[in-house]
């Protein structure tokens, strides 16, 4: 069910995202104006990047094969670095024009007022759609996508606020100002929305190096302290990770010599079963490993 709505969300963004990018593609260039064209370019990579993360959300709930035994839960992260870091880039890039067109004295523009209208409502529109949609698909790249979104939503009603403001001051003292509305826009925006990618870059990077994820480490700490006491448990290690959606979790249990004489293998399960049971990330979401041992060296 979950896989079903992540894939739903991404199908409709894609197609969403096609649309809006070529009326920011077409009207940017008929208008002359930057912003609409980075608003546009910018939905054109959003788009390439919700297909690339559909393909891999497709893969993340693959069983493992025999070339990938941990599964493909590790593709995730490395995508969404990809599309922070072709975001990142993108700003740059965006910023850097912004301040050629104020050096150059900026450009006329023909304002698109209805274009910003449309490309707002559409932006908004898939927010909430997608908000709702991920209560229960609970899907990372739907909430990268949420953010893409926002951004895009952002960014078009501050063109039409700003498109507003120059439409004004068009027969007043201050018309020439309005050749710099652009470029000036163009460069707060950038400005104002690094911190996105760089956030989703941040996090991409933690999970493609393995960097324990210090809320699943507590919790897996706090499971283990109601089980330790109850079978009379000598001390554990833990390692926890996450990659994508994908929680790997390993504990190596260290046991008096005649632990378990008389009871076997079942023992043992009973206490993974314990252990489970304080754990909130749900099985098909987690690689679950118990061990147990009388030797210290081994855990």
């Amino acid at each position: 069910m979950q896989a079903t709505l992540e894939q739903r969300a991404l199908k409709v963004s894609i197609i969403v995202t096609l649309v809006v990018s070529s009326l920011g593609v077409t009207f940017g260039l008929l208008a002359g104006s930057q912003s609409i064209l980075f608003d546009g370019v910018f939905s054109t990579i959003d788009a390439a990047m919700s297909a690339l993360s559909l393909v891999v959300a497709r893969l993340a709930i693959r069983e493992a094969s025999q070339r990938f035994q941990h599964g493909y839960w590790h593709l995730e992260p490395l995508v969404a670095a990809l599309n922070g870091a072709i975001l990142m880039l993108l700003c740059f890039y965006a910023f850097l024009n912004a301040v050629q067109g104020l050096m150059e004295g900026g450009r006329e523009l023909d304002f698109a007022i209805a274009y910003a209208v449309v490309v707002a409502i559409a932006c908004f529109s898939m927010v909430i759609y997608q908000k709702r949609l991920n209560r229960h698909a609970d899907s990372e790249f739907v909430r990268i996508d949420i953010q893409g979104w926002l951004m895009a939503a952002l960014i078009t009603t501050a063109l039409l606020v700003a498109f507003a403001i120059a439409l004004l001051l068009q027969d007043t003292a201050w018309a020439h100002l309005t050749r710099y509305v652009d470029s000036a826009l163009l460069m707060v925006l950038t400005a104002c929305f690094m911190p996105v990618p760089l956030g989703i870059v941040r996090r991409a990077v933690r999970e493609i190096f393995l960097i324990a994820p210090s809320a699943v480490d507590r919790e897996v700490h706090a499971a283990m302290v109601p089980v330790m006491a109850r079978e009379g448990l000598l001390n554990y290690h833990s390692h926890v990770a996450k990659a994508g959606r994908g929680h790997f979790i390993e504990i190596h249990i260290v046991t008096a010599p005649e632990f378990g004489a008389g009871q076997g293998v079942a023992v043992m399960d009973e206490i993974r079963e314990q252990i489970s049971a304080g754990l909130s990330i749900p099985p098909e979401r987690r690689w679950f490993t118990v061990a147990f041992t009388a030797d210290e060296r081994w855990a």
